[in-house]
């Protein structure tokens, strides 16, 4: 009985927080990390979640969201990441510098952060004399998607992006 709790607080917490990872899982629910494995283990037997590596962390969602919803679901999970897509969308082209400077980390983390999104078809770096520049891939379809995501799985994330990015879809 007890176990099932679990497993069904396991299935609520990931349904209502796609994208998120076994450690948010463990502190969020107050679980040991030995059930929480197991009970993702069955969760993913049964069907009921899927999950992705990138990184060092596995990634669980539930198996209806699938491809780019998927990626980005990811991505918004990060903090990180998050902000460098909002900083990007809101300036259109920044330089690395100007990400750095804004998100507060290192032009190596930058580097590393910016070739995952590259990789996800989320942004294109490009050169500007001698400047490596940034830009969002893709039309409006697909952002307003990612806001759709935004708005009901991260309400807060969505709360902060909404009033900040309205020029860029205007």
């Amino acid at each position: 009985m007890l176990t099932e709790l679990k497993y069904d607080a396991i299935r609520d917490f990931i349904q209502r927080n796609p994208g998120c990872h076994l450690r948010r899982i463990k502190k969020k629910l107050n679980i040991s990390m030995g059930t929480v494995q197991y009970q993702l283990n069955q969760l993913e037997k049964n069907g009921i979640v899927t999950s992705s590596r990138r990184g060092f962390y596995r990634h669980y969602f539930p198996v209806a969201i699938k491809g780019f919803d998927k990626d980005i679901l990811e991505i918004l999970s990060h903090e990180t990441l998050s902000q460098i897509i909002l900083f990007v969308i809101e300036q259109k082209k920044p330089t690395q510098s100007e990400i750095a400077k804004e998100v507060g980390i290192s032009h190596a983390s930058i580097i590393w952060h910016m070739q995952r999104l590259i990789a996800l078809n989320i942004v294109e770096e490009f050169k500007d004399g001698r400047y490596k520049r940034y830009r969002i891939i893709g039309n409006q379809d697909k952002w307003i998607n990612l806001l759709a995501f935004m708005k009901n799985y991260y309400p807060s994330l969505w709360v902060k992006w909404s009033s900040r990015i309205t020029e860029y879809f205007l």
